[in-house]
């Protein structure tokens, strides 16, 4: 209770600090849960607001940010032929990966949450809460070496384009964290497609960013002054200043190599286990399966997301696998079926990105097609289309689009139904 009197002491002025105002609410919000849930004769009883239902959407995330850190570093080493191991210099892997997901992270949040500060205040209504999901996914879908004005930008247009435009949380139409990745998709492809982008901080004879054969790891302070020092004083291995990658490195992943050989070409360079736990390129938190399905289980378990969406989704990838195995015109579409949930980030926009509960069906039946058709467009997206050999963003924001249509048509049906019914029973009563 002395916390929170203090706190009310302190609060600003709502009329003559806005934006103060609207800074200390949310803090204070955040801190406080509300003391105005539903009691007595009501048939909703929770004490979940939405600030806190965010929270377990976050903490859902954090398997794979703890992994996605390590791998970062993980693949940087692989580029340069050392401590190839996966456990091997985990204390090198670790530190690297923080400094390159750190401002990644932070930029992400400052940017988007400043937007969203400064429409709170001129709205004069409390900050929004849409934005901490928003602001944990965008790092787990970028490239860890994306460039920060570009993600920057990036995050400026899916908050105030992509949400604030449409009125702000709740009211947006295409998930916030996918416009973000689309932006950069279509904008600047070359930073979030292809086999150098996956591999970090190297720098070619002609000063490109690129993870080449022959490129230089471009290290800063915090690599050979901060980290070099404490490790060199612990008596661990450090970071080799002009270290270069090997003859050989490509950086390709598991979909980028499956795109344009067979499924023997991906065997051939990564193990199915590899594949599995996630020791492979790719974006920030899109490779470790366990990670993601245990933070899936947790948003399930904890009713958060809906297990419809999940298992449809999973249905409708299966049945156009088969679909695409039995035709087999292509390669690619020989690959098995069941390895298509191991090559790409089909679990994580599964257990994260269509279960938005904004931007998918809200009826039962609704999320039943709407999951079954995101995982049969995005796989005939991912093996047909070669300009996108990773389809699920694509097909999530499609049928972001389509959502109120199929909630439509489901309400419509039942209402068709149930006067139907109710036209029989009077039939039956006279």
């Amino acid at each position: 209770m002395g916390l929170l009197n203090f706190l009310k002491k302190i609060e600003p002025d709502k009329k003559k600090s806005p934006f103060l105002h609207t800074l200390f609410d949310g803090f204070f919000t955040f801190a406080f849960s509300p003391n105005t849930t539903t009691k007595g004769g009501v048939h909703i009883r929770d004490g979940m607001d939405l600030k806190r239902t965010m929270v377990h959407v976050v903490i859902a995330m954090q398997l794979c940010y703890i992994f996605g850190t390590y791998n970062i570093g993980h693949q940087h080493f692989v580029a340069l032929g050392m401590h190839t191991g996966f456990v091997e210099a985990i204390h090198l892997k670790l530190a690297y990966g923080l400094i390159q997901i750190l401002p990644i992270f932070i930029v992400t949040h400052v940017v988007g949450l400043g937007i969203e500060f400064w429409f709170a205040a001129k709205k004069g209504h409390a900050i929004e809460e849409g934005f901490l999901v928003s602001g944990a996914l965008i790092p787990l879908i970028m490239p860890p070496d994306i460039p920060i004005w570009i993600l920057a930008m990036a995050v400026a247009f899916a908050v105030w384009i992509g949400k604030e435009a449409f009125g702000g949380t709740g009211m947006n139409i295409l998930n916030v964290a996918l416009l973000a990745r689309v932006f950069v998709f279509f904008a600047y492809p070359t930073t979030i497609s292809g086999d150098q982008v996956w591999a970090s901080t190297f720098i070619d004879e002609f000063g490109t960013v690129k993870a080449a054969a022959g490129s230089i790891a471009d290290y800063s302070w915090w690599h050979t002054g901060f980290f070099n020092g404490l490790f060199d004083w612990m008596g661990l291995d450090t970071f080799q200043q002009g270290a270069a990658v090997v003859d050989g490195y490509t950086g390709a992943t598991p979909m980028g190599i499956a795109a344009k050989g067979s499924w023997e070409d991906v065997t051939n360079v990564y193990s199915t286990s590899q594949m599995w736990w996630g020791a492979i390129p790719g974006s920030v938190g899109e490779t470790c399966k366990p990670a993601i399905l245990v933070g899936a289980a947790f948003l399930l378990l904890t009713g958060i997301a809906s297990w419809r969406i999940m298992i449809s989704m999973i249905l409708g990838c299966a049945t156009m696998g088969l679909i695409l195995n039995a035709w087999g015109a292509t390669e690619f579409m020989l690959v098995p079926w069941y390895y298509q949930f191991y090559i790409g980030s089909f679990f994580f926009a599964m257990a994260f990105m269509a279960t938005d509960p904004v931007t998918a069906a809200s009826t039962n039946r609704g999320k039943w097609m709407y999951g079954f058709l995101i995982g049969m467009v995005g796989l005939i997206i991912r093996v047909l289309n070669p300009a996108y050999p990773e389809g699920w963003m694509l097909a999530i924001l499609f049928m972001n689009v389509f959502a109120p249509l199929i909630d439509h048509y489901v309400i419509e049906g039942n209402m068709a139904r149930r006067a139907k019914r109710s036209g029989k029973a009077v039939e039956t009563a006279a």
